[in-house]
């Protein structure tokens, strides 16, 4: 940052108000210190695009030592798990995902008799009877007991009454 020091300033104050006179010399300062507002903004907004690349570059380093360590430890569990790689070459993504959706949507899982009985004509696949739910009759409900009539108790007036006017007063 500069370094200037009192003296400096009012020399450099002295010589503005000889050029500029006292008239204008207002009018400078607004604008130097508007100039000098807009300099620090931009100042302020390099330094802040300054850290970001920074954080960026250190955010793809970091980045790409997690893939480096990820792939060694998945390589590293691929060969404790499957060391031959036969459950590998047994697994069979289409039918597992078959057989786990017949599990979740509760029908039975197909096997290969049943599909031939099914291709067969189906003569002893009888559909069950549909039955329908039974509505449950509704409750009868109690009649309402009639208490007897609580009495009325006298109220107090929300408002006290007016005092009588005498006969020359006027409101106001």
């Amino acid at each position: 940052m500069l370094d200037i020091g009192w003296q400096e300033l009012f020399i450099i104050g002295a010589i503005a108000l000889i050029v500029v006179g006292p008239k204008d010399l207002p009018k400078v300062l607004r604008t130097v210190s508007q100039v000098v507002r807009k300099a620090r903004g931009l100042a302020r907004e390099f330094q802040g695009g300054v850290a970001d690349l920074v954080r960026e570059a250190e955010l793809d380093d970091i980045k790409r030592k997690v893939d480096g360590s990820t792939q060694s430890i998945e390589s590293t569990i691929k060969d404790t798990v499957d060391p031959t790689g036969s459950l590998t070459a047994d697994f069979d993504p289409a039918e597992f995902n078959r057989e786990l959706l017949e599990r979740v949507e509760g029908t039975p899982p197909t096997r290969p008799a049943e599909t031939e009985a099914a291709s067969d004509g189906g003569a002893n696949t009888e559909a069950p009877p549909a039955t329908e739910p039974a509505t449950k009759p509704k409750a009868a409900t109690k009649p309402k007991s009639k208490s007897p009539a609580k009495p009325k108790v006298a109220t107090k007036p929300k408002s006290k009454p007016k005092p009588p006017r005498a006969a020359g007063q006027t409101s106001g």
